[in-house]
């Protein structure tokens, strides 16, 4: 009896989820995220010195909340996340998402499965405004990996990298809420541009003013607005699409004069 029963603990040890967050001045966010994922064993709050009553919200909720400077790098802190984590199978999750309860049930029963990287389709909403198209079309994510099968790359825009068999789950996927309005949108476009442009500059990366200023930020437009199917989406298609090109010119404006003030040009 007792090595059945010691069995069917390893086994449930096996399958234990972690979710791993990380969070900055997300309180508007944590409660309905962290409660999406009732699915996991334990969640991980990696927070980078909110003022809001977010780390308070998440250890009420039951939350591991650890305090530590992100600095720029996502990728670092992700990865202090997943070595916190006490389960086998890592989900990742931004706060500005939500797990379906479809997808939930997917998530249980992969983790009573093979040892693979789970790609979810993630699907984009921004307040009451209907685009499914663009830079809002659906993308896949990798999100659900082994713990001991993935690292993460990358100080901005990071990238997973698994050394395990990739499997996409169906269904409903994740719930993407990337803004909440205009002007936190525009407040996220600047961020973003400029961590670009700082990371571009450590890469030592060529920019050209013809082809990265004035070209490319035309090709970017061209691409979300026809080819990624932006127009099908109305006045909205095209705000998104033009800010789009507007995003790749200034974080090439950025880098440019970045090289320019330390005499690279």
């Amino acid at each position: 009896m007792y090595e059945a029963q010691r069995a069917e603990d390893n086994e449930k040890n096996a399958q234990r989820i972690s979710v791993v967050l990380l969070t900055r001045n997300e309180v508007h966010n944590i409660e309905a995220c962290l409660k999406s994922c009732s699915f996991a064993d334990e969640w991980i709050v990696v927070d980078d010195g909110s003022s809001d009553g977010t780390v308070e919200t998440a250890r009420r909720l039951g939350a591991k909340v650890f305090s530590r400077s992100l600095d720029g790098d996502w990728a670092a802190q992700k990865n202090f996340g997943i070595e916190q984590a006490a389960g086998p199978w890592i989900f990742l999750i931004d706060a500005d998402e939500r797990v379906t309860p479809d997808l939930a049930k997917q998530l249980k029963e992969a983790a009573s499965g093979s040892r693979c990287a789970y790609f979810v389709q993630r699907h984009n909403a921004f307040r009451h405004i209907h685009a499914t198209h663009g830079i809002l079309r659906p993308d896949w994510v990798c999100r659900m990996v082994p713990k001991t099968a993935v690292k993460v790359y990358g100080r901005v825009h990071e990238e997973i990298r698994v050394n395990c068999e990739k499997k996409r789950l169906g269904g409903t996927g994740l719930t993407h809420y990337p803004y909440r309005s205009w002007k936190l949108y525009f407040n996220k476009f600047n961020t973003y541009t400029e961590l670009s442009a700082e990371k571009y500059l450590e890469e030592g990366r060529n920019v050209s003013f013809v082809k990265d200023i004035m070209l490319r930020p035309i090709w970017a437009f061209l691409k979300v607005y026809f080819i990624n199917g932006g127009v099908l989406d109305g006045r909205a298609g095209f705000i998104f699409s033009i800010n789009h090109a507007f995003y790749t010119m200034n974080k090439y404006v950025k880098y440019y004069f970045l090289k320019y003030y330390s005499g690279e040009l």
